[in-house]
């Protein structure tokens, strides 16, 4: 029995269809790629499918390797393709990152941002000027609500999202979004017209992903919910960005599930791109190949 799947075969035999009759294969057949651009959604934003997240408990596993180490890893995945960033001001990463990046031309790679919400008597505006020149930029690619964890978000960061449509308007943000910490967020998500970008956690082993409270644990039972909701965001032209696929560093010792983690994301969950906290060019190197797999 042969071993190629429906999806290899629908893909070679369009191409040798079109072969046939036009001796032109057809870009469509072209092999996706980790590299590849996308577009997320609305917001109209290209992307690499997979980012350089710089978080992993909060950053301080990436700043652990010093500055120099630091860059050295973002100028390896950025040498090999990767040209999507990801840090927040809630990490020890931004002004790490923003020394890595720096010399780059800026149009050649996205970096996204997210902003605290607690800030009961910041000026929004002079908190994004304050993440601009931590970061070293000009602007933010995405700019997102960060750990929204309650049902009732949507309403009470009203002040934030209208200050993020100001940012958009003074072009020192191009497009916006949340990530969101349990099941009574992410349910708010579909239907929330403000929304362009969507951070969301997604593994096949429910590991540290969404459950009926914000804790940050393992919700294997409420996986299928998840993908529900992300299917929901999708139908409403909403970019989709995968996180945890590592499931926080539970599967550090388990090439299976980080393998398994990629192709739930991709093929099941359907996510348009995803982060992933590395900590060194070994990392890196799996990621792209298991994405490279995922998406065959």
């Amino acid at each position: 029995m042969t071993s190629t799947t429906r999806r290899t075969f629908l893909k070679t035999g369009l191409a040798a269809g079109v072969l046939a009759s036009t001796g032109v294969v057809p870009l469509l057949a072209a092999t996706r790629t980790a590299t590849d651009t996308v577009v997320l959604g609305r917001s109209k934003v290209k992307v690499t499918r997979l980012a350089f997240g710089t978080g992993t408990n909060n950053g301080e596993v990436q700043a652990a390797l010093g500055q120099q180490e630091f860059t050295r890893l973002v100028r390896y995945a950025y040498d090999h393709g990767i040209r999507f960033f990801e840090t927040a001001e809630a990490y020890v990463t931004p002004g790490m990152l923003g020394l890595a990046l720096k010399g780059l031309p800026r149009d050649s790679y996205q970096l996204m941002s997210k902003v605290s919400t607690f800030h009961e008597a910041a000026d929004p505006q002079a908190k994004f000027d304050e993440l601009r020149r931590t970061s070293q930029t000009e602007y933010f690619d995405i700019m997102l609500l960060h750990w929204q964890r309650t049902p009732d978000w949507p309403e009470t960061t009203k002040r934030w999202q209208d200050a993020i449509l100001e940012a958009q308007r003074r072009t020192i943000v191009r497009s916006h979004g949340a990530s969101v910490h349990g099941l009574p967020a992410l349910r708010q998500m579909p239907g929330t017209s403000w929304l362009e970008v969507g951070l969301i956690r997604i593994n096949h082993n429910g590991a540290r992903m969404d459950g009926p409270t914000s804790e940050d644990t393992n919700h294997p039972a409420n996986v299928n919910e998840v993908v529900a909701n992300i299917q929901k965001l999708k139908q409403e032209r909403l970019g989709v960005i995968g996180m945890k696929l590592c499931g926080g560093g539970q599967f550090d010792r388990s090439h299976d599930d980080r393998l398994k983690a990629m192709k739930f994301a991709f093929r099941n969950a359907e996510v348009d791109c995803a982060t992933i906290g590395f900590k060194n060019t070994q990392e890196i190197d799996e990621a792209i190949r298991n994405l490279n797999e995922a998406l065959l």
